[in-house]
């Protein structure tokens, strides 16, 4: 795989995660420009620290870098993503008051229960990816 030489986004993904795996394979294929550079956070080499962030702070909910290489977490990394590919107008109903913070709050709680979820745990203690402020 190649890495775009400047891309407009990178996502930190976990590969290791079905559901998270069908929204990156949509948004690459839809990336036919390269706009988007792709990290796999649950490949063998993937190592957080050369990111300065931990592995939880990683698995706690999806990162991402803007083009200037500012970090983003959460719905704003699929706002980026889905910009990259050409899908602004969606993306500016998703900034709309309400659905923005219905979003939010949507995405919090599926990364909260994103293991469990994805049938990824075996205790509830394991289910709990680590609180990131």
């Amino acid at each position: 795989m190649t890495t775009p030489a400047h891309p407009q986004a990178e996502v930190f993904f976990d590969g290791d995660c079905p559901l998270c795996v069908r929204e990156i394979q949509m948004i690459r294929a839809m990336d036919r420009k390269g706009r988007i550079q792709f990290t796999d956070i649950a490949a063998a080499d993937f190592r957080a620290s050369d990111y300065g962030k931990t592995q939880e702070e990683f698995m706690a909910r999806i990162q991402g870098r803007g083009a200037q290489g500012e970090w983003l977490e959460g719905v704003e990394v699929f706002r980026r993503l889905y910009t990259a590919v050409g899908l602004g107008p969606l993306v500016m109903l998703t900034r709309l008051p309400g659905l923005s913070q219905l979003l939010d709050v949507g995405y919090v709680w599926f990364a909260k229960n994103r293991l469990r979820l994805t049938g990824r745990c075996d205790s509830e203690d394991l289910c709990q990816p680590p609180e990131t402020s």
